[in-house]
């Protein structure tokens, strides 16, 4: 049972990561028609996705700890790992694309940051809740 438990919510979000590519492929040319640069949501579902598993893996850390300090560093961490990672990679696109900034492919990045973090909490929530029914 710990081994299917545990890959359980790596599935979910490799899950999560594979429908959402898949949407972006199939509407490409809606987005393109739109003038919304499909390869910026790509790329940032992308880094989304590996910023999501690194968080999500400092989160559970901490859930098999007991001491208080060593559970708010990892989520403190999990937390400052996440921006940061999303901050570097908005603010390295920014500075690439210089005035060919597609905004509204930013603010559809920032919409899939919404997705990731709604389901890296609902698991943790799931988590949370067996460790204590166990």
């Amino acid at each position: 049972m710990p081994n299917t438990f545990s890959r359980r919510p790596w599935l979910l979000f490799g899950a999560i990561f594979l429908v959402i590519m898949l949407l972006l492929l199939i509407l490409r040319g809606w987005l393109k028609s739109l003038q919304v640069d499909y390869a910026v949501l790509m790329a940032g579902n992308t880094i989304l996705f590996i910023a999501t598993l690194i968080s999500f893996q400092l989160y559970r850390k901490s859930m098999q700890n007991s001491n208080v300090q060593y559970i708010l560093r990892m989520v403190y961490g999990g937390i400052f790992s996440k921006l940061a990672i999303c901050v570097l990679a908005a603010l390295t696109y920014i500075l690439v694309a210089r005035n060919a900034v597609d905004k509204i492919a930013l603010f559809g990045c920032f919409g899939l940051y919404f997705i990731y973090t709604f389901m890296e909490v609902k698991v943790l929530m799931q988590i949370s809740r067996e460790q204590k029914n166990a």
